[in-house]
């Protein structure tokens, strides 16, 4: 290929991926028709990523897939009346690969036939509030407003903060505009300072200045039946959570804790647990979301345990500073955490292990844990070292991860990497609980022993699964095509 070919199949495609985007945009937002690329976001990209989301695609599954087949098939889709659905076009790209001699829309017509009829999914929408607003508070209220689309699943209606300063809402508002790691804000961020409010790409947000949760009246805001996301992590106990309903007409209907539950509360890692409590959805008022890492290793953990049997084992995690540690040496209750984060690496200990058996009991008892605090501000790496009951090889294994990300229950968990060059910048901002390192696994030589090399973005990926969590709360789940 020349240069000049290169060039004009590049610029062809590119116009092909902008026609994509807009007939993308039209879905989203006319009919609530989210569409994916292998669980890639494709709302609100550049033409560019369209194309990088195909390229990637090429390279994990061994396929090739044209961007003229995907503009043919999402065209396909514009015309029908579809259900408030979340699609999968990489999915529906490889099964019509094998069936290119029918007309795209028969195909559309067939594939789709149980998500063609929009009174097939009827979605009543949910007032969520945010009950702090730090790094996982910052980072749900953009996840909520990216996708917020028509307003039919979660509406962001309030955020609950503790200060007064004069300055305080308009500092909030930078700091969800911009972001040291996570970059800026698609979008606007307005400041109403008389009504206390934030207005963010069109979503109106009081801003509730409170220290105690039993004493706001939610219902004056115009709240009701809504979902409180704590993401404080101040109390983790039924009693102290419960606070947030303390007063049964106060517009509240159920909380979910952004942190590990005491006690009785159910701790979910949502793709793995999620259906054990789908016979108490709609009684249990308080729920955990687990911890980052737990999310992190429990698809993993599930997969291998499912195929090859897991007999022991040891999770270290190296983990991303946080702001429990001090930026210099100080006083802190926990042991080495008040030495610098930003200078030193600082072992700490990790509860990680024990939440895995409350997610998978069958693993209760087999795992230890510990963590390894590092001076990197985002992405953490678990390392999971593993006594298996069958034999493996590190192809065998990475076969087995690598289609459990890309069909099943855990897509949305899972990410199957391929690539030699890797490194933890590289996983800022990946939806995914859960990045697995293919190249990095090692079998030892009595082939039951294995080291897998799990990434997570502790900040966004987990994020993403407190809010797919939300969503199976609140009961807005649309129709999925995976």
């Amino acid at each position: 290929m020349t240069y000049e070919q290169g060039l004009n199949r590049w610029i062809t495609e590119e116009k092909i991926a902008v026609k994509l985007q807009n007939i993308i945009t039209d879905l989203w937002y006319d009919k609530s028709v989210e569409l994916v690329f292998f669980r890639r976001p494709l709302i609100d990209t550049s033409a560019s990523e369209i194309l990088f989301a195909h390229t990637q695609a090429d390279n994990i599954s061994g396929k090739h897939y044209e961007i003229a087949d995907s503009i043919l098939l999402v065209q396909a889709l514009s015309e029908v009346d579809l259900a408030p659905s979340r699609i999968d076009l990489g999915k529906l790209l490889s099964k019509w690969n094998t069936h290119k001699s029918v007309d795209a829309a028969l195909f559309i017509g067939n594939e789709l036939a149980d998500y063609i009829g929009a009174s097939k999914k009827m979605l009543q929408p949910k007032d969520v509030v945010l009950y702090g607003f730090g790094r996982i508070g910052r980072l749900a209220a953009r996840v909520l407003i990216q996708q917020a689309g028509k307003g039919e699943q979660l509406r962001l209606r309030a955020i609950v903060v503790r200060g007064t300063g004069p300055d305080d809402l308009q500092k909030r508002a930078d700091l969800l505009s911009r972001d040291s790691v996570h970059g800026k804000l698609k979008g606007v961020v307005e400041v109403n300072v008389e009504k206390s409010q934030l207005i963010v790409n069109g979503h109106v947000i009081d801003v509730i200045n409170a220290s105690k949760p039993e004493e706001i009246d939610y219902t004056k805001y115009g709240i009701s039946n809504a979902l409180m996301i704590d993401n404080t992590g101040v109390k983790r106990d039924r009693e102290g959570l419960m606070l947030h309903k303390k007063n049964p007409n106060n517009g509240i209907d159920k909380v979910l804790l952004t942190a590990p539950g005491k006690g009785d509360i159910p701790n979910v890692v949502y793709g793995v647990n999620n259906k054990d409590f789908e016979n108490v959805l709609n009684t249990e008022s308080i729920w955990s979301a687990a911890s980052c890492t737990t999310n992190a290793i429990c698809p993993v953990l599930e997969v291998v345990h499912n195929k090859f049997g897991i007999h022991g084992g040891h999770i270290e995690t190296v983990h991303a500073y946080t702001n429990d540690q001090n930026l210099l040496d100080n006083f802190h209750p926990k042991f080495r955490r008040g030495r610098s984060a930003a200078l030193n690496m600082v072992i700490t200990e990790t509860g990680a292990d024990k939440a895995v058996s409350k997610v998978l009991p069958d693993l209760a008892n087999k795992l230890t844990g510990n963590a390894v605090r590092v001076p990197t501000p985002d992405v953490s790496l678990a390392i999971l070292n593993l006594k298996l009951n069958k034999e493996i090889t590190q192809q065998s294994i990475n076969d087995a991860l690598k289609q459990a990300s890309l069909d099943g229950k855990l897509v949305e968990q899972i990410e199957f990497s391929s690539n030699n060059e890797l490194v933890s910048s590289d996983v800022i901002g990946n939806p995914h609980a859960s990045v697995v390192d293919g190249p990095a696994t090692i079998v030892g030589k009595d082939k039951k022993s294995v080291v897998l090399y799990v990434w997570y973005d502790n900040e966004y990926g987990y994020t993403r699964q407190v809010i797919r969590m939300a969503k199976e709360l609140s009961n807005v789940l649309r129709l999925t095509y995976y």
